[in-house]
């Protein structure tokens, strides 16, 4: 279905199954589809919601800088949940979309039921300049996406073995992955780098989150496990599931390991309701 947001944003959400509702909110330069794998299992004990953030996929690409901020990404998932009709919900973000969901539990802890933080980080990323990211937000902006992703690909940040692997060994992968690309809006790149790269440090106030949560992240994915770790830690009663062979798109990389942390955990809210 499509959901116009309170700008005037329409975003692409895709909506499956029956049971308590489940958010699935991708990362920076994603798309609904990085769940498509999964979503059918998910969907048989839940009613998941899936929709492309605005400047990916199918959902419009405002062309100001200032249609972009992690807040709104927060404020669109909300109006996502709100035309799905689920009052409260579970929430998994991975990468920004983590970013984006720890917003949400940070400002609207009354809808978020259990929180899922994948391959995600309380703040700016550990490792990755933000001078560098805003020169690259620069260049993007004035050469065009072209230039933009010549930039990127001979300056390769996430790139593990076991991305390598999937590149390599799963036939439509890589074209998979270039249509995303396609999608994605310049102008939402450039904003988003740059709100990642500045936006404040908030793993202190996720001492303040009281819903079950779980912390996955890939064991390759370096730039994240010391954040997970820590996010882990202060967050109270929260498990960390390291997936092996991993990095930083474990759904991908290894969906099994993947898959059975995040059941596991959906596994435990449901007996927890049951008894209550």
């Amino acid at each position: 279905m499509r959901v116009t947001t309170d700008d005037g944003v329409g975003l692409e959400v895709e909506v499956e199954g029956d049971g308590p509702a489940l958010v699935l909110v991708h990362g920076f330069g994603g798309a609904k589809e990085d769940f498509a794998d999964h979503v059918p299992a998910l969907a048989r004990r839940a009613r998941v919601a899936t929709f492309d953030h605005r400047g990916h996929g199918e959902s419009d690409a405002p062309d100001a800088v200032d249609a972009y901020s992690l807040d709104r990404l927060a404020a669109d998932v909300l109006v996502v949940a709100d035309a799905c009709g689920f009052d409260q919900f579970r929430l998994l973000g991975h990468s920004m979309g983590g970013m984006t969901a720890r917003r949400v539990v940070l400002g609207a802890a009354d809808r978020v039921e259990a929180l899922v933080l994948m391959d995600t980080s309380p703040g700016p990323v550990k490792g990755i300049d933000p001078d560098l990211m805003d020169l690259a937000a620069t260049y993007g902006l004035d050469e065009g996406k072209a230039a933009l992703k010549e930039l990127l690909d001979a300056v390769p940040v996430l790139e593990t073995p076991a991305y390598e692997q999937v590149l390599e060994g799963r036939a439509g992968y890589e074209e998979f992955l270039d249509a995303k690309w396609e999608a994605v809006s310049v102008v939402m790149w450039s904003a988003m780098a740059r709100e990642m790269a500045h936006q404040p440090q908030q793993l202190d106030a996720l001492a303040s989150v009281a819903c079950p949560t779980l912390v996955i992240v890939g064991d390759q994915d370096k730039p994240f496990l010391g954040d997970s770790r820590r996010m882990a830690e202060t967050i109270p009663g929260a498990r960390l599931a390291v997936v092996p062979k991993a990095g930083h798109s474990p759904q991908f990389e290894n969906p099994d390991a993947w898959f059975a942390a995040l059941s596991g955990f959906l596994d435990e809210l449901d007996a927890a309701e049951a008894v209550a």
